[in-house]
């Protein structure tokens, strides 16, 4: 049974927010079957009949649902900007890192995303949800490889490095989110900062040097030629 919020007037936005929250908070324990409306509304403490003030029906307020976490990540992912140094190789190690480490890279927010992934391919509407936010993060991350001191590029070569290094992102984002204990401290960090500077062809601080190169075929211990 689900844990009834006590009823509050709030203004029109607070309660349209509780009803996502709520929405998010049973997509994260038991996927999307346990976002009813009859549990979104007992969780935001209101009648179902509310939800209908909101929202068109349960699938506006999924996709408002899935809408407000991606936003929300971003826009955590985009805070550390405001500190960050007024230098471009900074900026991007301060959006890396910040993209995988919490709160935007935690074990809840992957259970919400994969809860809500099966609706993209089925969910037109979904997917566009989808299509928005993800280029909402890669805008923001082309933009910074833009700005980096490298020899010039065009607007397709940053638009294909932010492609690569997103799919680099978004694939330590999902290990790290599953298996948080599986990591050391930074490590995902590290080899993320790494592989980004490697396909940009900057060095990113915090990222560890390159592995050596083995020695060619036949070459004795130190190097020399057998």
């Amino acid at each position: 049974m689900t844990e009834r919020r006590p009823y509050r007037r709030e203004s029109e936005e607070s309660r349209r927010e509780a009803l996502i929250l709520a929405a998010l908070e049973l997509v994260a324990e038991g996927g999307l079957e346990a976002a009813t409306v009859r549990s979104i509304a007992d969780r935001a403490g209101v009648t179902p009949g509310l939800i209908r003030h909101y929202f068109s029906g349960k699938e506006d307020l999924t996709r408002a649902a899935y809408r407000h976490m991606m936003e929300q990540m971003t826009a955590d992912n985009v805070a550390v900007l405001e500190t960050a140094p007024d230098c471009p190789l900074a900026r991007l190690t301060a959006f890396v890192t910040a993209s995988l480490t919490p709160p935007v890279m935690q074990p809840l927010r992957l259970a919400i995303w994969a809860g809500f992934l099966q609706l993209v391919r089925s969910d037109a509407a979904m997917r566009a949800v989808h299509e928005q936010t993800y280029l909402g993060y890669r805008d923001i991350l082309e933009n910074l490889i833009a700005a980096l001191p490298r020899p010039a590029s065009d607007a397709a070569r940053c638009r294909s490095d932010a492609i690569a290094c997103n799919a680099v992102i978004d694939g330590l984002w999902m290990e790290g989110s599953a298996l948080p204990d599986n990591f050391a401290s930074g490590e995902l960090v590290a080899i993320g900062l790494h592989a980004i500077g490697a396909i940009l062809g900057v060095t990113l601080a915090g990222a560890p040097p390159a592995p050596a190169a083995p020695p060619p075929t036949g070459a004795g211990p130190n190097g020399e030629s057998a």
